[in-house]
């Protein structure tokens, strides 16, 4: 039995669940999601917890299992406190701003960079040099944060470029510290 699969998920108070075929519905306070679960998954929803069960022991079954419960539960946990990601900015001049829901980014190029929001994303920028992307569904908040870091992805000699809250960054020695001897 899967470690994660077999634990049910608890609805808590605020927060309604509909499931219709293969497609379950979550809604809440901070909004609403919708996702299509593979159609092998039992999933019963009672008042208060859903289960999710597996048909047979094949691997694809058991891989599923677990997956399954996991979409579910950070639907609810995104509809109820949502989710959030912190982007930081390192480098001389390199800076972030917010005009309407655009996100330019001054980041050492030619050019500045525009970012469009997406649907259903928050991006916020408190400070010029922090990016603070949040949203009810935690695929769109982490890609979203991914776009953002891979227009100046962190680099390895300064360590200039956008890199996530607390995210280390390898540094290499320069040339000059490696070639000095025989």
């Amino acid at each position: 039995m899967s470690r994660v699969g077999k634990n049910p998920v608890p609805v808590p108070s605020g927060v309604t669940v509909e499931l219709k075929a293969n497609v379950i519905s979550v809604k809440g306070p901070k909004g609403q999601l919708e996702r299509t679960l593979h159609p092998d998954m039992i999933i019963e929803v009672e008042s208060d917890e859903i289960r999710v069960k597996r048909p047979t022991e094949s691997k694809p079954h058991k891989s599923l299992h677990g997956l399954t419960r996991t979409l579910i539960a950070n639907m609810i946990e995104g509809v109820l406190n949502g989710f959030a990601k912190e982007l930081q900015i390192e480098g001389v001049e390199y800076k972030a701003e917010l005009k309407g829901k655009t996100l330019v980014l001054n980041l050492g190029y030619s050019h500045q960079v525009n970012y469009e929001s997406p649907e259903g994303i928050t991006i916020e920028v408190p400070e010029p040099k922090k990016i603070k992307v949040s949203g009810v569904d935690i695929q769109k908040v982490g890609q979203t944060a991914a776009e953002i870091r891979s227009f100046r992805p962190p680099e390895p000699y300064k360590g200039k470029g956008i890199r996530y809250v607390g995210e280390q960054v390898r540094r290499k020695a320069g040339k000059a510290a490696v070639g000095t001897g025989f």
